[in-house]
C-alpha cells in the first residue's frame, strides 16, 4: 500500500485543521513528485480512529523531543521502538518517516494542535497520550525540567486535570510518596480512602477505556493499570506496618 493511502485509510477527523496541514506537509514532502499516488480526504469520520491517535501522538511527540532543546537518539530509538511494538515493522517505519518529517516543521502551534485534540479526543485517549510522552522523555533516563513543561502545557490544552497530570507522571519517577500521587491521594489518606481511591483509578485507567483504539495502543493502557494496582500494594502493605 502506498504511502498516502495507508494514512488516508486510518485516519478520520484529524485529516482536518492544524493537524491535517501539519500532516499534508509531512507527506508532501515524502511523495516523489513524479508520484501518480493521488489521494482525496474528506473529514467525515469523527470517532478516534487508530490513524487519529497516531498522528496526534507523532506530532505532539516532536514537540516533547524538542523542548530541551535537543534531539537524543534514545529519545528517537525509544519512538521508533514503541511504533515497531505497536504497529509490526512496516507500519512503524512508515510512522517514524512521518514523524521525522513532521519534526523539522518549526511552525507546529501545540495550543491549536492539542484543542483539535481536546475536541475530537475521548478523555481516555488523551490520558494515554500523556503516559507515551512521559515515556518519551524518560527515554534518556532524566526527564529535563523544560520536557515536563512541554507536557504539562499539552496536558493543560488536551483539558487533563493538573491531578490527573501528577497521576501519571508519578508513574516515572521514584520518591516516597508517589503511590498516594498515583492513586491522587494525600499522604495523611486513610485506608478506606485508598481503597475508594483505587477503584476510581482502576476504573479511570482500565485498558478497556481504549479498546476503540485497537490492540496496537493496549500495552501502555496495561502499563498504566499495572502501576495503579503497584501503587494500592504498596500503600497496603505500609498501612499495615
Amino acid at each position: 500500500m502506498g504511502f498516502s493511502k495507508w494514512i488516508g485509510a486510518t485516519i478520520g477527523w484529524s485529516f482536518g485543521g492544524p493537524i491535517g496541514a501539519i500532516i499534508g506537509m509531512a507527506v508532501g514532502s515524502l511523495l516523489d513528485s513524479s508520484s501518480k499516488e493521488r489521494t482525496v480526504y474528506t473529514q467525515t469520520q469523527q470517532a478516534t480512529r487508530s490513524g487519529d491517535f497516531e498522528v496526534s501522538l507523532l506530532i505532539l511527540a516532536s514537540i516533547v523531543i524538542k523542548a530541551d532543546g535537543k534531539q537524543d537518539h534514545r529519545e528517537l530509538n525509544f519512538v521508533r521502538a514503541q511504533f515497531v511494538q505497536m504497529y509490526g515493522k512496516e507500519r512503524a517505519n512508515k510512522a517514524f518517516n512521518l514523524f521525522k518529517e513532521i519534526s523539522k516543521q518549526t511552525n507546529i502551534s501545540t495550543r491549536q494542535v492539542c484543542l483539535q485534540i481536546r475536541q475530537m479526543m475521548d478523555h481516555a485517549s488523551r490520558l494515554q497520550l500523556i503516559h507515551f510522552l512521559f515515556g518519551i522523555a524518560k527515554a534518556d533516563n532524566h526527564v529535563a525540567d523544560s520536557e515536563v513543561e512541554a507536557i504539562a502545557l499539552i496536558a493543560s490544552y488536551l483539558g487533563v486535570s493538573p491531578r490527573d497530570f501528577e497521576s501519571i507522571k508519578a508513574m516515572f519517577y521514584k520518591s516516597s510518596d508517589n503511590a498516594y500521587k498515583i492513586l491522587e491521594l494525600d499522604s495523611n489518606a486513610t485506608m478506606s480512602e485508598i481503597k475508594a481511591a483505587y477503584r476510581k483509578m482502576a476504573k479511570k485507567y482500565h485498558p478497556d477505556k481504549v479498546l476503540h483504539l485497537g490492540k496496537e495502543h493496549q500495552k501502555g493502557a496495561e502499563e498504566k493499570f499495572r502501576k495503579v494496582q503497584e501503587a494500592y500494594e504498596q500503600l497496603q502493605k505500609e498501612k499495615q506496618i
